[in-house]
């Protein structure tokens, strides 16, 4: 299926400020990009978005490998302190109106109060305060509504609801096409979001699996994605194994999979033995709350069911990582 193409201008005023990838997304999609003024320094799609200005600075080391941003994850989460910090001076030179962020992860994105502290300062300087907007969403639904928050809020809901309409039809067909009939048996897909160590996937991504016709064995929908054991891994003997690890692409996913292939009880599974064991852009995949989660279902469709959802142009090829390289 086509990707839609939102032509609607967008309406005259209004500056904006995202402080989460996914609501830059959000806004592109709504036809917003004129408005938007100030990025984190993680957005960078649709193209073009990197140019504006950046609002968010990160305490992650550039050469820091798996293992290490797992123990700063783990650290400042349990200091309550964010990984990501806000650049207040350029916050007041870009007046935001608008300024969308989020609070479903406490440790990936600009900390609540620091937003507080900035909207708090601007009124005290006499200037209007931004309208904040919180994105907090674990399921499926919960992103679809997170559209129609942000386009209301922007004083675009009749565009809210057109682009929900396109999303909500491209979920469908992918449901009609690929789901398991009544009563059959529907393989496994084990989706991870972190190899080094081990993390299942959570939120959204169990609901994308039993849309495409399979089943997450460790992954609960709604819930947080959480660390599990390599005997974890093992026990659920998946038919199909996805690697979507959080903020990473393909290429960066496959590179870390022999930490987690290298165990013993990894050679005896099912998807391994099989060569059903793929990488996926995790940045642009399954780890952002916006419209590219319809891109994600498409390619799990793909990837379960290639002869009935072939590849649609435009999404990024999944790499298989056994046997080859998927087409």
């Amino acid at each position: 299926m086509e990707q839609p193409v939102h032509t609607l201008s967008p309406p005259a005023r209004g500056r904006i400020v995202s402080l989460v990838p996914s609501a830059t997304e959000i806004l592109c999609a709504l036809g917003l990009a004129d408005r938007l003024m100030g990025v984190t320094h993680e957005c960078d799609y649709p193209p073009g978005v990197q140019d504006r200005a950046h609002v968010t600075r990160t305490h992650i080391p550039a050469a820091a490998g798996s293992a290490e941003i797992d123990r700063l994850v783990s650290q400042r989460r349990g200091a309550a302190r964010a990984l990501y910090t806000l650049d207040h001076e350029a916050m007041a030179r870009l007046a935001p109106e608008l300024v969308v962020t989020q609070t479903l992860c406490d440790v990936c994105a600009v900390d609540d109060v620091e937003v507080r502290q900035f909207a708090a300062a601007i009124s005290g300087a006499g200037r209007a305060a931004p309208r904040v907007v919180y994105l907090e969403p674990t399921r499926l639904e919960h992103v679809l509504a997170s559209i129609r928050q942000v386009a209301e809020a922007a004083g675009v809901a009749e565009r809210g609801e057109t682009l929900l309409g396109e999303l909500r039809a491209r979920i469908d067909a992918v449901a009609r096409a690929c789901g398991a009939p009544e009563g059959s048996r529907r393989p496994r897909v084990l989706v991870l979001e972190w190899l080094d160590p081990p993390f299942c996937c959570g939120h959204w991504t169990p609901e994308l699996v039993q849309l495409a016709g399979g089943v997450e064995p460790l992954g609960r929908a709604g819930e947080r994605s959480r660390r599990v054991s390599v005997e974890d891994v093992a026990a659920t003997d998946p038919d199909v194994i996805i690697v979507a690890c959080c903020g990473y692409s393909a290429e960066r996913g496959a590179a870390d999979w022999p930490a987690l292939a290298g165990k013993p009880q990894m050679a005896a599974l099912r998807a391994v033995r099989e060569g059903r064991v793929h990488a996926v852009d995790g940045s642009a995949y399954f780890s952002r709350p916006g419209p590219r989660l319809v891109d994600s279902l498409e390619l799990l469709a793909h990837v379960l069911v290639p002869d009935r959802w072939p590849l649609r142009p435009g999404l990024i090829a999944p790499r298989r990582l056994v046997g080859g390289d998927v087409a």
